[in-house]
């Protein structure tokens, strides 16, 4: 298998990862707590999911042949609460937008990793364009779970070891091989 192979199928499986903990997260929200700006000025986790999802449409939809940044795309508005959105409705944007994603991953072709793209008439190579989108988009998925994190509180449900189990879980996971 060719390195770039290898980088494409890396590639997805880290977006899947992060994809993964921001599903998790969202599975634990309620209205109320998806639509809450933590303070004055910041961004609430529908916000953050209505910006992902206009990045993710714009930078992926006819990725190799497209400006990045779309004349459609209204990146502005996209951090305003016009609307409470239901826990339904931010759903679809999330998964429309990461299909988007992993709709495109999937056509690429290890040679197209070298071809150059545009985002906002800045020419970058594919691969560079697809790195940037993963710092991104990981960035944002951080805040969903910090967010979600405190808004849970007690009633958080752990994405990985809960406190104190680590050596439970390694051992478990020695018991495998």
């Amino acid at each position: 298998m060719s390195t770039e192979q290898l980088y494409l199928d890396s590639i997805r499986r880290q977006f899947n990862a992060y994809k993964t903990l921001g599903d998790h997260c969202l599975q634990q929200l309620t209205e109320e707590e998806i639509n809450r700006s933590p303070a004055s000025g910041s961004n609430s986790i529908a916000i953050i999911v209505q910006h992902m999802h206009g990045n993710l449409m714009s930078r992926f939809t006819n990725f190799l042949t497209e400006d990045g940044e779309k004349p459609w795309r209204q990146r502005d508005l996209e951090f305003t609460a016009a609307r409470l959105l239901q826990p339904a409705d931010l759903l679809q944007l999330w998964n429309e937008g990461w299909a988007c994603l992993f709709t495109t991953l999937d056509s690429l072709q290890p040679t197209d990793l070298t071809k150059t793209v545009t985002i906002r008439t800045e020419p970058h190579a594919a691969l560079d364009a697809i790195n940037r989108q993963l710092a991104h988009h990981s960035s944002h998925v951080g805040q969903i779970i910090l967010l979600t994190k405190m808004y849970k509180a007690e009633n958080w449900q752990s994405l990985s070891i809960p406190r104190g189990q680590s050596r439970s879980f390694n051992e478990k996971m020695g018991q495998k091989t």
